[in-house]
């Protein structure tokens, strides 16, 4: 008789502590921050997380390069809104906090209905099919002004229906733990998705779609559900979006929101499953506080991704797990002098950079206000020119600093790399 051989697997303690904090961070941030601006921005980094997660599912785990991701969590959001008219005008009989769902749900049929198309090829040309349907689907807004409601949008009333244990959400507060719900949950499924054999099988499909093929899988059906299975999550952001602004326009399917998916994902890092959700926090800060700091807030956003993609094309997340990896080792103190002149010397050469840049632009475009400009509480003339070459020698001298401590910081990372990789080595050897 065979004998009964049990195992048993260890809890992942780190994972559950990891899962803790994020429900923690949810639930106490409104109660730390909790002015109306705050709680604006929280509630739209809870659906810019849903959103940019469910866009990775299809750049970082699977590959596919979208430039239409808009139009799902879009087209929830309208489908959302709708509901919400329903619902007030007494046809549907649907639950608030349910009114996602049906984003959710949308989201998922239009991403079956295209996603068969667009996932048939890989590459460039799925990426091309995809910019085709997102400006496909924008120009059809114009087009059909019932569902889209021209250049007005859609609005709707979210106190609809009748309260739910005293829950009207009239109270931004009550729309923000909604969404922190929703957050928590469709990360946690996204997360055990990325788990399941589909998911490393869209791994696969990802590195050696050849390889896959060989085996017998299907490489497109992996795709395909794939891509549905983020439409279904797209929707639902974009549901949540419908809820916490009572108004939907045509932009929200635009290529805009598209590149903004797209850009900020990059910016977290695409790589690792956290990465999407530091895109996400950037997107609420750089749309909505650097859109109030300065009206160049756009040409700030190429310039830091032109920067990411030439020194750090993993993302801000890789760069985090590069430092934790040395940590672990014991040899990040030898770093933090070399991070020190790294950053202390990144100071004057942005500061410079950004002065210019803000003289370009009042010259360009703010001219009828003066020659005049207030710069971080200093008064600058754009028409003067101590103005300039201050902002010059401002640039070059943090230039040449900056280039002398990156190279002394090269030296010491590489030399802190090897250590690591000869330590490795010795592990395996004993």
């Amino acid at each position: 008789m065979a004998n009964n051989v049990y195992s048993f697997k260890p809890v992942n303690v780190g994972r559950w502590v990891l899962w803790s904090l994020f429900a923690l961070v949810l639930l106490v941030s409104p109660l730390i921050f909790n002015s109306g601006t705050s709680l604006t921005m929280l509630s739209k980094m809870g659906i810019g997380i849903i959103i940019c997660l469910s866009y990775n599912i299809l750049l970082g785990q699977g590959g596919m390069l979208s430039f239409g991701h808009a139009v799902y969590s879009g087209l929830g959001a309208f489908a959302a809104v709708h509901a919400l008219v329903r619902v007030g005008d007494g046809v549907w009989n649907i639950p608030v906090s349910l009114i996602p769902m049906v984003g959710g749900v949308a989201g998922l049929i239009v991403a079956a209905v295209f996603g068969s198309v667009t996932t048939k090829k890989s590459g460039t040309t799925f990426a091309m099919i995809t910019l085709g349907i997102g400006a496909m689907v924008f120009s059809m807004s114009l087009m059909l002004p019932e569902f889209f409601g021209g250049e007005g949008g859609i609005s709707a009333d979210r106190m609809v229906g009748d309260p739910v244990w005293g829950i009207t959400f009239g109270p931004q507060t009550q729309v923000y733990y909604l969404i922190a719900i929703y957050c928590f949950i469709c990360t946690a499924l996204m997360f055990a998705f990325t788990q399941t054999p589909l998911g490393r099988m869209l791994n696969a499909v990802r590195d050696n779609p050849e390889r896959v093929e060989f085996i017998g899988y299907d490489t497109q059906r992996v795709r395909y559900i794939a891509f549905m299975i983020a439409g279904f999550f797209a929707g639902i952001g974009g549901g949540l979006h419908a809820i916490n602004d009572e108004i939907v326009t045509a932009e929200v399917v635009g290529a805009e929101y598209s590149g903004m998916y797209l850009l900020f994902t990059f910016l977290g890092g695409a790589l690792f499953f956290f990465g999407p959700i530091i895109g996400a926090v950037l997107m609420v800060f750089a749309t909505v506080l650097l859109h109030e700091l300065t009206n160049a807030w756009m040409l700030y956003l190429g310039i830091i991704f032109l920067i990411m993609v030439m020194y750090a094309p993993g993302g801000i997340s890789s760069l985090i797990m590069m430092n934790l990896r040395v940590a672990a080792f014991g040899l990040l103190r030898r770093l933090w002098v070399a991070y020190l002149a790294l950053f202390g010397t990144a100071i004057p050469l942005l500061m410079g950079i950004t002065v210019m840049i803000e003289m370009v632009y009042h010259l360009q475009m703010n001219v009828g206000m003066g020659p005049e400009m207030t710069f971080l509480g200093v008064t600058l003339h754009v028409d003067a020119i101590d103005a300039w070459v201050g902002a010059i020698f401002l640039t070059l001298t943090g230039a040449a600093l900056f280039e002398l401590a990156r190279r002394e910081f090269v030296r010491q990372w590489s030399d802190v790399q090897e250590e690591i990789e000869a330590e490795l080595l010795r592990r395996q050897m004993h």
